[in-house]
């Protein structure tokens, strides 16, 4: 994670997945990622598997908790599909 003139921090290598800034009450604003994008960059750029680039994604950028900067990741989903405790990565439907 690299830090912007803004103090928000951002995943290096991931700045055609920004789509913005998420706010919630109480809480600094952070930047917010698109997930398929960032899964694209892995599976492109890194030559991942759709599979390889999930695990990756999950394990050392989703779960890199670095501070109350932490960037937020979007995955567009279904009402339905959170009831369920599901997500979806690519159009494919994945267990929370």
């Amino acid at each position: 994670m690299k830090e912007t003139l803004e103090g928000k921090l951002k995943a290096d290598g991931y700045d055609e997945a920004i789509m913005g800034i998420v706010q919630r009450a109480g809480q600094e604003p952070v930047i917010l990622y698109d997930t398929d994008k960032v899964l694209e960059i892995l599976i492109s750029r890194d030559e991942m598997t759709e599979d390889e680039a999930i695990e990756f994604f999950e394990f050392n950028i989703v779960g890199a908790w670095v501070g109350e900067q932490t960037p937020a990741f979007f995955s567009k989903t279904s009402l339905e599909d959170i009831e369920d405790g599901l997500i979806r990565y690519k159009g494919s439907r994945y267990r929370l």
